[in-house]
């Protein structure tokens, strides 16, 4: 979603207002208990990636999304540790962004959502460490040490948000089976449920 797109509807002020407020009911529908500051800057992140030129960055073929695996090289490379920072608090973002809105778009790609949960997990998880030990990170040393644990919540949570006016049907039984096998996500397990399916794991025997 862009600016421009959304702002055919929703100036920008009203798309925070839609994001708060979208976001704290899936929240509640996922029963998820989240500290408020988390559940703030969950807002603030979609808002801000709701401008392309702040979630895509431009090259000579154009917009491009940056590949996780360079800015966690970029992250492991940093010449200061407040680099270092920046660099894992992009590399969360978009994960958990990318991740909450297009996971339905990783069907057929070769790197799946788990991965993007897996790495932004990670990259919040190294920040809630590292901010404990500066006075002016602890504020937020919470709020990552609670996306990176509720990770995979808050991704089914923007699953909800960017699904609002989307119907599933039997198409969607395949996805969310395997979205709800690489990840374990409840609200995947909810829809197959309500598609009449009871989702088991796979057991693999030796031959």
């Amino acid at each position: 979603m862009t600016e421009a797109t959304a702002g055919a509807a929703l100036d920008v002020r009203n798309l925070r207002e839609f994001f708060r407020d979208s976001l704290h009911e899936a929240l509640v529908r996922q029963r998820a208990s989240v500290d408020d500051h988390t559940e703030a800057y969950v807002v603030n992140v979609l808002t801000m990636f709701s401008r392309s030129e702040a979630l895509f960055e431009s090259t000579p073929m154009g917009p491009r999304l940056r590949p996780l695996a360079l800015m966690l090289a970029e992250a492991v490379a940093a010449p200061t540790p407040e680099h270092r920072s920046r660099s894992l608090q992009r590399l969360g973002d978009v994960s958990l962004f990318v991740a909450g809105f297009f996971s339905q778009g990783f069907a057929r790609r070769l790197v799946d959502v788990d991965y993007h949960i897996a790495m932004g997990g990670r990259a919040y998880g190294t920040l809630a460490e590292t901010c404990r030990g500066n006075t002016r990170g602890k504020a937020l040393s919470a709020v990552f040490g609670e996306l990176a644990a509720k990770f995979q919540r808050f991704v089914d949570a923007l699953n909800d948000v960017s699904e609002m006016s989307h119907q599933h049907d039997q198409r969607d039984v395949l996805r969310q089976y395997e979205i709800w096998l690489k990840t374990g996500s409840p609200r995947a397990a909810g829809i197959l449920r309500g598609l009449g399916v009871d989702p088991v794991p796979v057991s693999r025997q030796d031959n």
